[in-house]
């Protein structure tokens, strides 16, 4: 069998400020997922999973949480580039740090970036209607 790409996983810091962030985003995570050290949520043909600082730690001896800026990003496509602009607002909102207010990219994106609780880059994108 060739290796297929079947899950995304994330590393936080607190589980319930992070499975509330990606349910605004629309992941759907079982309820109690909140208070568990590893939860996931379905996402097309894959998952993302979302595991404590601690659960890592209990199996990779000697793991310290990461400092400085991240290195990737998760991209979720709105419907619209309205949507971009309102999901950005919600989410700053509710106190999560905006990266790039939306803005039209030169791509023909509507395009913004927010953190996550931890930090994880989190891109809201939308095709601009063509001309």
């Amino acid at each position: 069998m060739t290796p297929q790409l079947d899950a995304i996983s994330v590393i936080v810091s607190d589980m319930a400020a992070s499975v509330a962030f990606y349910r605004r985003l629309g992941l759907e995570f079982p309820d109690g997922a909140e208070s568990e050290g590893h939860a996931e949520a379905a996402i097309g043909g894959m998952r993302l999973l979302l595991d404590t600082e601690a659960t890592v730690a209990s199996f990779t001896p000697g793991w310290q949480p990461p400092t400085g800026p991240g290195r990737s990003s998760l991209a979720f496509r709105c419907a619209d580039p309205a949507e971009v602009d309102k999901l950005y607002g919600e989410l700053v909102d509710a106190g999560h740090h905006g990266e790039t207010p939306p803005w039209d990219a030169f791509w023909g994106q509507r395009y913004a970036c927010v953190a996550d609780p931890d930090g994880h880059g989190i891109d809201l994108y939308a095709p601009l209607p063509s001309e």
